[in-house]
């Protein structure tokens, strides 16, 4: 551990490009970044500090075996090109852990997060990396934070919550007493009720001071009511330190000979220093024969008891978490009057859009506030299940290629959303109409191509929640006024939880086209389902053609048929809208072509993850692997891999 400044011979920095880019460590559990994207705060490609922040990160790669899972250096001779960077891994991990996680971290931040940020942060279960062009060493920093917790209610949250503030505090001083530059973490088990314990850990960067140490500590216990209140679990990240709790283990058990402590209201057990003779044994022997059966009823009752009692307050606390979430509901409704006065009653002047789903009207509130209004059908397939869906889950997403919901209405028959207005209508607009399409240059489809492979990696990665969309196409993709996109319609959305890889439905819906083959054959979904319709949607936007346009004079059942010929003809550029013929980046028209083709083979391992897609999207210097034959039709009965 320390720091130092070190020049690497160009091989070294060739082959640790190499390593990273191919190097995928197995259960490495990523959490969150954060990468400063302001103009004054990236680097130039090919520049002297992209070349220092590669040597840097080869250096914490080489570094993470060390005991002491913590490393910082410094590489530059110029105060303009010069990288700081350390990383820290959680203290209970092995060194081939740690050097898992580190090696992991340093490819995917460039590779996938950060890649021309010079200030960044990413965090994994198991380690953290930081690096930034000023020092940051021996800093305390409490400004960057983020948290997460479970989705499971726990039972009695007054009890637990108390306990965990309680458990939490006796460890800052373990973790805090002890000198700069060793290890600072320490992990805390307690007993909440029954067989349930609680599982705590703490941990700080060793270059902090102690007092420093136990103030980031604090200050992340002091956000546990804001992120977790009522959960069984939560995880708070901020750079110069950590604090994590389950109700299971979750790290290395250090002190498994100490028991969690017994709860402060049970008796002590028996003594065992003064033992009877004579008759006190025998009376002794006596009482206990005709206490063990009712003891043994007494303790089958008092099971029985606990059990239902706790089914009963986990029922209470589901109860709670339903009334809370209906609380924020609440906040967003709007009454049908106002909606009514803002588009007219409905004036067939104000309609925008029509679909299978209902009308779309663009409204005025009062304080002039343009705003666009789903009224969904009656007859519509989306139920009032699915409208709640789309109500919890929008009302949660901020992201700039996400359309923002701003309310909701439900009244008798009525189940209206309220989104802010986008200018431009959505994509199928201009992209399928001969004149309108030609609105749509090179330059403002390959914008909208990467806006929407933003918006997608939010959704799978970067948002609270895994969510799979499940209804991606060129209708549902709408554009502001800069024709940015903005991914819409969230009715048949599903959120995964973490750890979630794939689900399964017996009722399949969406749009036919742009389903993936095992969505569509056996109702399984992923977010290589989701790969798959952005795939089908790059192409789309590439050729200004749906999917199901084409006919027996093409040589091609579909788009991705057609597609598929032209590539391995060697004639990509035939697929190119004849509207774009005139200006046009032939490498990023055939760039696209690939990465679309990556997106829509039958099985859904072979299709990248939507991480590596905005990598090759924003990176030309990634190098893509050829594309396989795509899955020309949905009557295909065979099994996925």
């Amino acid at each position: 551990m320390g720091m130092a400044s070190f020049d690497v011979s160009t091989s070294t920095l060739v082959v640790f490009t190499l390593f990273c880019m191919s190097r995928e460590a197995a259960g490495i559990q990523y959490l969150h970044h954060i990468c400063s994207n302001i103009t004054t705060l990236t680097f130039t490609p090919n520049s002297t500090y992209q070349s220092n922040l590669y040597k840097l990160l080869s250096s914490l790669s080489s570094n993470a075996g060390c005991e002491d899972g913590f490393y910082n250096t410094t590489v530059g001779q110029n105060a303009s090109d010069t990288v700081y960077g350390l990383f820290l891994c959680r203290g209970d991990l092995s060194t081939q852990e740690c050097q898992d996680c580190v090696d992991t971290a340093t490819q995917d931040v460039i590779n996938r997060y950060c890649p021309i940020e010079k200030e960044t942060v990413i965090w994994y279960e198991e380690c953290m990396i930081r690096y930034s062009d000023q020092s940051f060493f021996s800093t305390m920093d409490t400004v960057l934070k983020f948290y997460v917790s479970s989705h499971k209610i726990i039972s009695d949250p007054d009890r637990f919550n108390q306990l965990l503030r309680l458990t939490m505090n006796e460890s800052v001083s373990q973790v805090a007493n002890v000198s700069t530059g060793a290890k600072k973490f320490a992990t805390k088990e307690a007993n909440f009720m029954g067989s349930e314990i609680l599982y705590t850990l703490e941990q700080c960067t060793p270059d902090i001071s102690s007092s420093d140490c136990s103030i980031c500590i604090r200050d992340a216990i002091s956000v546990l009511p804001e992120c977790c209140d009522g959960f069984q679990g939560g995880r708070i990240l901020i750079p110069s330190c950590r604090i994590r709790y389950e109700i299971y283990p979750f790290y290395r058990m250090l002190n498994t000979a100490t028991p969690p402590p017994m709860p402060a209201n049970l008796p002590p057990p028996p003594s065992r220093s003064s033992q009877g003779s004579g008759k006190h044994k025998n009376s002794s022997r006596i009482i206990i024969a005709a206490l063990v059966p009712a003891a043994v009823v007494l303790l089958i009752g008092g099971f029985y008891f606990l059990r239902r009692a706790r089914n009963f307050l986990r029922s209470r606390m589901a109860a709670n978490a339903v009334a809370t979430e209906e609380k924020l509901v609440e906040s967003l409704q709007f009454d049908l009057v106002t909606i009514e006065a803002a588009t007219k009653n409905f004036s067939k002047n104000n309609k925008i859009g029509v679909g299978g789903f209902g009308e779309v009207y663009k409204g005025m509130l009062l304080n002039g506030q343009e705003i666009a209004v789903k009224r969904l059908s009656q007859n519509s397939d989306q139920g009032i299940e699915a409208f709640k869906t789309e109500v919890v889950l929008v009302a949660k997403l901020q992201h700039r290629n996400l359309v923002r919901l701003l309310g909701f209405c439900y009244e008798g028959n009525e189940k209206i959303l309220i989104y802010e207005f986008v200018a431009n209508k959505s994509l199928d607009f201009f992209l399928y109409d001969h004149e309108k399409q030609r609105l749509l240059d090179w330059t403002t489809r390959y914008k909208i191509i990467k806006g929407i492979a933003r918006g997608i990696l939010y959704l799978h990665e970067d948002s609270h929640f895994k969510i799979i969309h499940r209804d991606l196409k060129a209708s549902n993709i709408l554009l502001d006024k800069n024709m940015n996109p903005k991914i819409s319609d969230f009715g048949i959305s599903k959120t995964f939880d973490v750890g979630q890889t794939q689900g399964n439905t017996s009722r399949v819906v969406g749009t036919y086209g742009y389903m993936a083959p095992e969505y569509a054959i056996y109702g399984r979904f992923s977010v290589k389902s989701d790969v798959y319709s952005f795939g089908v949607l790059v192409l789309e936007i590439i050729s200004g053609r749906t999917n199901n346009s084409f006919s027996q004079t093409d040589n091609a059942a579909d788009l991705r048929s057609y597609a598929w010929k032209q590539w391995i003809d060697g004639t990509p550029l035939e697929l190119l809208d004849q509207s774009l013929r005139d200006s046009y980046s032939s490498d990023e028209v055939i760039r696209c072509i690939h990465i679309g083709l990556l997106c829509v083979p039958e099985d859904p391992t072979d299709r990248p993850s939507m991480a590596s897609i905005h990598l090759m999207l924003n990176n030309n210097k990634v190098s893509l692997p050829p594309p396989q034959e795509p899955a020309f039709a949905l009557h295909r009965r065979t099994e996925p891999k």
